[in-house]
């Protein structure tokens, strides 16, 4: 079908996550503009949560009408293509749906195993994903071990949680532990992490080689047995933009411009985990989604009023991990998303991560009640200059 919309401006928004939503949410600050919402899930899902889900503490989703405007319409379908000629969206069950404007916040999902025995993982980084292993682990003898494979936060959290519910547990990091965090904040992880029981295998030689149904096979020679493999380490984004001959990253992140503008169509603006302005994209994850959301949403009705969007400007506050329900850390950081020295650990790591995870429910709730809620300030002073300085020789993947 084809929208009719009465002669307002239609803007398709691909991606109901954190930036999807909230991007969807501030578009409706303008009566003239009909915003539809296309998401293959008719729940919301609290990705940060996913962890909690698997050790049965969450539920990790919210209903839609919590988080929505109203004045949204949700399409739940999964988008196949985009047609810029025309100016549609192909559905897998319906479509096509014109639009005047479109929105790229397709997020991301979890990097695939590139390893034999890969299918043997089970991995975490979407709702379906984790309702899977979240059986796996239900129905695994209590005195089973568990792998966790990927150093990051993800593998930090879900290993933390499954060790404090009493499961015995290896954390394989393929590297260094947390590497984001300061030294200060790595020693207060692993001491927690040792504290609950958590075996961290850490260097060059615990990169997994292979995997087996009873074992993970590393670098160094080594294994780890286990009865489940989990999977958390990377991630990667849908490869919708390239399959529709918009040019990419290495990754596969739209390509934009500093306003995230697609540098195919500025008809077309990027949000979230999947949008990569100037060939340098921002951490995933909600903290950075819940600011570029905002701006692509702004960059759209600026160009509906005939102007020239703002450049992009995302500030990062550090990085939230809780270490089970007990006890967490925040690792401070600069504007620029570098640790620092200082951090904030056990159980006041634990509230303010909780406090992050119910804040960032009720900044989307907000953004739905009053559209334009979240200001919008400049952050980072020196992204401009580390722009310019790698304008240079930046590879771009033509579709």
């Amino acid at each position: 079908m084809t929208k009719n919309n009465g002669g307002r401006t239609h803007v398709i928004v691909i991606g109901g996550g954190y930036a999807g939503v909230v991007a969807a949410n501030r578009l409706t600050s303008r009566d003239d503009v009909a915003v539809t919402l296309v998401n293959p899930r008719p729940t919301f899902v609290e990705r940060i949560r996913l962890h909690q889900l698997v050790a049965g503490s969450d539920d990790a989703v919210v209903d839609y009408k919590d988080v929505l405007s109203e004045k949204v319409e949700l399409v739940v379908d999964a988008a196949t293509g985009i047609d810029r000629d025309t100016r549609t969206v192909s559905l897998a069950a319906g479509g096509p749906l014109r639009y005047d404007y479109l929105i790229y916040a397709v997020g991301s999902g979890g990097g695939a195993p590139q390893v034999p025995g890969a299918d043997l993982t089970y991995p975490i980084a979407t709702l379906e994903q984790a309702e899977v292993l979240r059986r796996a682990v239900a129905a695994a003898p209590a005195d089973a071990a568990l792998t966790v494979v990927g150093g990051g936060a993800t593998g930090i959290e879900t290993a933390a949680e499954l060790a404090e519910a009493g499961r015995t547990v290896t954390l394989v990091c393929g590297g260094q532990l947390g590497s984001y965090l300061h030294p200060n904040g790595r020693r207060s992880v692993a001491k927690r992490l040792a504290a609950l029981g958590v075996t961290v295998l850490e260097g060059p030689g615990a990169k997994v080689t292979s995997v087996t149904a009873d074992a993970v096979r590393l670098a160094d020679g080594g294994q780890v047995r286990g009865h489940l493999t989990i999977w958390a380490a990377g991630f990667d984004v849908p490869d919708l933009a390239a399959r529709s001959g918009l040019r990419t990253d290495p990754a596969g992140r739209l390509l934009a411009d500093e306003t995230l503008t697609s540098i195919d169509d500025d008809r077309i603006v990027a949000a979230g985990d999947a949008a990569s302005p100037s060939g340098m994209p921002y951490r995933m994850g909600c903290q950075s989604a819940l600011q570029l959301g905002p701006h692509a949403a702004d960059a759209v009705l600026r160009r509906i009023e005939g102007g020239r969007p703002d450049a992009v400007s995302v500030g990062f506050n550090g990085l939230c991990v809780s270490l089970g329900r007990g006890a967490g850390i925040f690792q401070f950081s600069r504007k620029n998303d570098t640790a620092i020295r200082f951090h904030l650990g056990g159980r006041a790591g634990a509230r303010m991560k909780e406090f992050v995870c119910s804040h960032t429910i009720k900044q989307l709730t907000e953004e739905a009640h009053k559209p334009g809620a979240r200001a919008l300030k400049a952050k980072d002073d020196t992204r401009e200059q580390r722009v310019q300085d790698a304008r240079e020789n930046r590879p771009v993947h033509a579709a």
